[in-house]
């Protein structure tokens, strides 16, 4: 690594919330401090009986990525929690998740990340699964065998055949699906063995999934009937 580099302490903030929100939601994050954000189009997948625990249903939704260094992120995720009432049901879902440092929009270097106060025990996980499109509903399906209370789609489309877009600084061809879940730490091993044996994301070109931990949540309810 470079060591002229200097790298801070950098944060995503995931918000998932009805079409039409995005740039309310971005419109806020700039008058905090965050000076831009993606928003791509995706939709919600869990069922009429645990609404409770995402609070998506079968409508659109969006998916605004924002990133800061860790204490502006903090200050962010709160400002927006007071403002949009995330902790309300069917109001949407916010949560933060620490990265490596990042460098201009497409670099990325790591010397570990450093877990700050209250993250050294994560009480939830996002799994992040890529299949080729028309799979990811299979995915849902799968996550849901193995305990997931559902997810979030996002069609990664664009607007030409040799195009692609930029998810997590990974290149995501028009063809693939992304899905979103968010599950409790002791749930993923369980989730990832499903999707994995109905998908055969083993075998190549079938996809790839990876896990991040959540640092905090707002607007996640729990099923009373768990």
């Amino acid at each position: 690594m470079n060591k002229n580099l200097e790298f801070t302490s950098f944060t995503m903030i995931y918000i998932i919330v009805n079409c039409g929100m995005g740039s309310r939601i971005l419109q806020r994050a700039k008058e905090v401090g965050i000076k831009g954000g993606t928003v791509f189009l995706g939709s919600g997948t869990v069922s009429n009986s645990l609404l409770n625990f995402l609070a998506l249903d079968d409508i659109r939704k969006e998916i605004i990525l924002l990133g800061a260094d860790s204490e502006l992120a903090h200050k962010a995720v709160e400002a927006l929690d007071k403002e949009f009432k995330f902790k309300k049901p069917n109001h949407g879902i916010a949560f933060t998740i620490g990265t490596c440092g990042v460098i201009g929009t497409r670099n990325i270097a790591c010397e570990g990340i450093e877990r700050g106060r209250g993250e050294s025990n994560p009480m939830y996980q996002l799994i992040t699964t890529i299949v080729n499109l028309g799979k990811a509903e299979l995915v849902v399906e799968a996550a849901n065998e193995g305990g997931a209370k559902g997810g979030t789609i996002i069609h990664a489309r664009g607007s030409g055949v040799n195009e692609t877009t930029r998810l997590f600084h990974m290149d995501v061809e028009p063809e693939k699906e992304v899905v979103l879940i968010i599950c409790k730490v002791h749930e993923t091993d369980s989730i990832i063995s499903s999707i994995k044996t109905k998908l055969g994301i083993d075998k190549p070109g079938n996809g790839i999934i990876f896990v991040q931990d959540v640092h905090s949540a707002y607007g996640i309810f729990e099923s009373e009937t768990e």
